[in-house]
């Protein structure tokens, strides 16, 4: 799996964003599949133009801390391959470490902010407050 930092060095090392954007939905087409029952309205992230859908399953780290494990997908390229950047950065991560994490800010690292539509800008949005949400009702349920 591609880790945050390959991706930031890859950005890097990509001028013109066509390239980036041929690169996004690269990383998309890597996303680990989603079965049909995950695709459920539980599961559909609200407020993306595009359909996004997160699912975690929540296991106990080597401290017993609540680690989230996430699966997603897009019926967008684009928005597929923000969804695998997203997971790269927060899957298999504790609770604590997903709230400690600014996404938002490693996505405007990036550029996206300047480059994304308003209604994409606002679907990812949505993606990172649902992961943050979800951090913090599992560590909520863990006291």
């Amino acid at each position: 799996m591609t880790t945050i930092d390959e991706i930031r060095d890859n950005f890097a090392l990509l001028d013109e964003w066509d390239d980036r954007y041929r690169y996004v939905i690269e990383l998309g087409r890597t996303l680990e599949p989603m079965s049909e029952e995950e695709h459920s309205p539980e599961n559909k992230v609200q407020g993306c133009t595009s359909q996004v859908w997160l699912a975690r399953k929540v296991d106990r780290g080597a401290d017993n801390e609540p680690v989230l494990h996430y699966v997603g997908d897009s019926d967008a390229h684009i928005v597929r391959g923000l969804v695998a950047i997203l997971l790269t950065l927060y899957s298999d991560k504790t609770a604590k470490q997903i709230l400690d994490t600014d996404a938002l800010a490693l996505f405007d690292e990036f550029g996206f902010r300047e480059h994304l539509t308003p209604q994409r800008s606002n679907g990812l949005r949505s993606m990172v407050e649902r992961v943050r949400r979800d951090a913090s009702e599992t560590l909520a349920a863990a006291s």
